[in-house]
């Protein structure tokens, strides 16, 4: 049986669709899957156990396939999708120009996108959503990511160099999308974590790309007045050899983000700070201590995208260290 994905969206997104190329070759042992993507998802994806062929976008595709599994309802997903040739289509399409379904499984999904009350009420995980709209039973299969052995000797290579203790390594991963601005914890609160651990005797490394940059050197000037060191990421670094540098850590600290689907497809204790999304669409796998703003409801959905300060403040560092010693 020759299936086809697409998944595009964001980096995160495509992780946590790992679980339905898990699961169909279970069902399907002798199958072939092909997962479309965009060029910056395809890196945590090639090499991957469960898909033979990972094709980036733009393409043309001139195979065809037996079954076709869309997972995401952007333009260009959609546009693929109606010119993928398939026996049989599962997901989302386009029709007269907006997301539709393919099949019944995948209307609660895409009803959630577009009633903010359902959204709000909804209890289901992203996983449970995209099982439904694939039709298959979802088990609580694993997110699944490529890591290879020059990534993996990347961080072991850093790790050395730097002198880290990595069996008491709590990484900290300081950004989000700017889609959502209240979505990552205060530096204030950072830094209070970072000190709290400190005296636990945790070492910490900071996570971030580029657009982080200012808030990590910010967090180590303070830390510095009280004279604590801690690790920080390489900006410069790819998707894997983030990954990898994740995988050197003990535990996580992040918001709902690419780092926290990282963090538990290598599972790794995590600590998820939820200001303006959804905690009950995140899938813990027992690895995962959720720390819910208590103001969450005053803006998820409908003011997901205001930011303000007193929320991202609310939630306090000793509690997010507690829960995250107390994962089990």
């Amino acid at each position: 049986m020759k299936i086809a994905i697409i998944k595009l969206g964001a980096l995160g997104d495509v992780i946590r669709t790992t679980p339905i190329a898990v699961a169909l070759k279970k069902y399907y042992p002798n199958s072939t899957i092909t997962w479309i993507t965009k060029k910056e998802s395809a890196a945590l994806l090639e090499g991957h156990p469960y898909v033979e062929q990972v094709l980036s976008i733009p393409i043309d595709i001139k195979e065809k396939f037996d079954v076709l599994y869309n997972f995401d309802i952007e333009k260009d997903a959609l546009d693929i999708a109606e010119k993928v040739q398939a026996k049989k289509k599962y997901g989302f399409k386009n029709e007269g120009g907006y997301p539709a379904s393919y099949n019944i499984g995948a209307e609660y999904y895409l009803n959630t996108v577009f009633d903010d009350q359902l959204k709000k009420e909804n209890k289901k995980t992203y996983q449970e959503m995209m099982f439904e709209a694939a039709e298959i039973p979802y088990l609580r299969e694993p997110c699944v990511i490529s890591i290879n052995s020059q990534d993996k000797l990347y961080a072991e290579t850093f790790a050395q160099k730097n002198k880290i203790p990595t069996e008491k390594l709590i990484g900290i991963h300081l950004g989000a999308s700017a889609r959502w601005p209240s979505k990552i914890w205060d530096i204030s609160r950072v830094i209070d974590f970072i000190k709290l651990a400190k005296k636990r005797g945790y070492a910490i490394m900071l996570f971030g790309g580029s657009s982080e940059q200012e808030r990590i050197k910010k967090t180590q000037d303070e830390l510095s007045k009280s004279k604590i060191k801690v690790f920080v990421q390489d900006p410069e670094t790819n998707t894997r050899q983030f990954a990898a540098l994740v995988g050197i850590c003990r535990y996580m600290v992040c918001s709902d983000s690419f780092a926290l689907h990282v963090s538990l497809s290598l599972k790794k204790k995590t600590a998820a700070l939820f200001f303006v999304t959804s905690p009950d669409e995140v899938e813990g796998y027992g690895l995962l201590a959720k720390m819910v703003a208590p103001r969450l409801y005053d803006f998820f959905p409908e003011k997901s995208d205001k930011y303000d300060l007193e929320l991202t403040k609310s939630i306090p560092a000793a509690d997010v260290l507690d829960a995250l010693e107390h994962i089990k």
